[in-house]
Parts: C-alpha cells; structure tokens; sequence
C-alpha cells in the first residue's frame, strides 16, 4: 500500500504531465476510445461513417469542397488520420512547383490525400495510389468517384493476383486519372513497372504506416522507380514519427532533405511536419 504522504507527494506532478500532454489525450480520447465505442455501437466503421457524413453533406464531382467536408467531420465528429488541411496546403504548394506527371501515393486509406493529389496535378497526369487495406481502399474508392475522377481499381493478392477493372465516370478530359492498388506496398511496388505500367515516379506522397516509410523508399530506390530530380513527401515525420527514415535522407547522400514544420491534423497543438527529399541519385 502506497502511504496517502507519498501520493500527495507525487500528485504535483502528475498534475503538470496531465497539463503538458492534455492535448495528447486528448488525441488519444478521440483517435482512439470514442471510434472504439462508436465502431461498436453502430456496427460500422468511422471511415464508413466520415464518407455517409461527406456523401450527404459535400457537393459531388467538387473535390474542394469535399476535403472541406472531411474536414469539417474530423474537426467537430471524429478524427481521422488523413493529411489535412494545414499540411494539405503544403502538398498543394509543391504540386505547383513540381507540375508531376506521375504520381504515387503509399497510403491511400480513406482517399483525402488521393483527392488533394489528383486536384493538383497538371493535365494529363496519372496517380497510382496503393493501399493495403482492402476495407479502407473500398471507402477511398467511393471517395475518387465522388470527387469526379476517373479511377479503376486493382487488387492483388500475396502469391498471385487478381485485378477487377471499374468502368471510369464521365469527367472532364484533362483531370488525373487515378488507379488504386490494393496489396502491401513492399508487394506492389516491385511490380509497378511490368503490372501497372509506372516507368517512375516524379513525385512520391507517403502517409501509410510510419515503420515502412524507409524500406519503401529502398525498394523504390532499388527498383529504379524514383525520376531525376523526383520529390519525395512523407507526412508524420515528427509526429508520431519516422526517425530512421528521416536519418537515411538526411545522410545516404542521394536526397536534398528539408523538413517543413506544421500541427498533426486537426491537433494544432501537437507539432508535427512534412518531409520533402529531392532525389539526386548519387551516392
């Protein structure tokens, strides 16, 4: 048993790390406990649920106002870990610089960041954008559709592979065709080039799970899929974090390494950032 003197001796302190990180429990409270309780209660998922809010509230084949949408439910419903708008302005700014032509997206998940990417991109670009969940990438595909991009979608499987090709929406000859991939990326991309006919990539956004963000780059690397001069993006470099990957970039000597510093989606209080990496190719 613990003397009530030694708690009140530790209850200072346990105060001042509830008011340094209230905002970290906060994410907590929300990213986690509220959609375990909801998930639960309704029988769905919150990603189902952001894209039923986004389907009754957004304007159709309006990309804008559909990530505004979103935003708007991972403000005020329930948080979504897509990149938002702050880091999203970010990515737009980039795309402008960059012009790409093609595109690839590690981490589709609920298809923000394949909407924010294909809005941008020049006429006649083409975006592969891979996810390895195949619950999320049957959300991400809704999502494409209703932003008014053409999208085909191809699944594969470990060992083998299948691939089911969805008749694209009349659109706008000029927008960005999109192609959803589904399968683990450390699958999917050495077969970009024969499967999927992506020669590389002049610009690559990653937002998929944080740990694989340098073996993904080394197998890009290895597989000759990054252009001259192509751009890297990862999001969640600080926050939660990518460490290892940030210190190969900065130090293998192939990439020009700036990190643009910015909040976590919809936690203006909980710093995080971007990574951007200029690929040289020398070693």
């Amino acid at each position: 048993m613990v003397s009530p003197a030694i708690a009140l001796a530790f209850l200072p302190f346990i105060v001042t790390l509830l008011i340094r990180y209230r905002h970290y429990l906060v994410l907590l409270y929300r990213a986690v406990l509220v959609a375990w309780l909801r998930d639960r209660l309704t029988g769905t998922s919150r990603e189902q649920r952001a894209f039923q809010y986004v389907l009754a509230h957004a304007i159709p084949g309006d990309p804008h106002h559909i990530l505004q949408t979103f935003d708007q439910w991972c403000y005020h419903c329930e948080h979504l870990s897509c990149v938002g708008p702050d880091k999203g302005r970010i990515v737009e700014r980039v795309l402008l610089e960059r012009a790409p032509l093609r595109v690839l997206e590690l981490g589709t998940y609920c298809g923000y960041g394949t909407v924010l990417l294909a809005q941008g991109l020049p006429p006649g670009a083409r975006l592969y954008t891979i996810e390895g969940d195949p619950r999320h990438a049957a959300v991400a595909e809704k999502v494409i559709r209703l932003a008014g991009f053409s999208e085909e979608t191809v699944s594969t499987q470990q060992g083998g592979g299948w691939a089911r090709c969805l008749p694209a929406p009349v659109t706008e000859s000029d927008a960005a065709q999109v192609e959803l991939i589904v399968g683990p990326s450390e699958e999917v991309i050495p077969c970009l080039r024969e499967k999927h006919g992506l020669m590389n990539a002049n610009l690559v956004f990653m937002d998929h799970w944080k740990r694989s963000y340098l073996r993904d780059l080394r197998l890009l690397e290895s597989h000759q899929l990054l252009a001259e001069g192509a751009t890297i993006l990862a999001d969640n470099v600080l926050f939660p974090g990518a460490p290892h990957f940030l210190q190969y970039a900065k130090t293998c000597g192939k990439y020009h390494c700036k990190v643009h510093r910015a909040s976590l989606e919809y936690f203006r209080a909980i710093p995080d950032g971007i990574a951007e990496l200029r690929y040289t190719g020398t070693h």
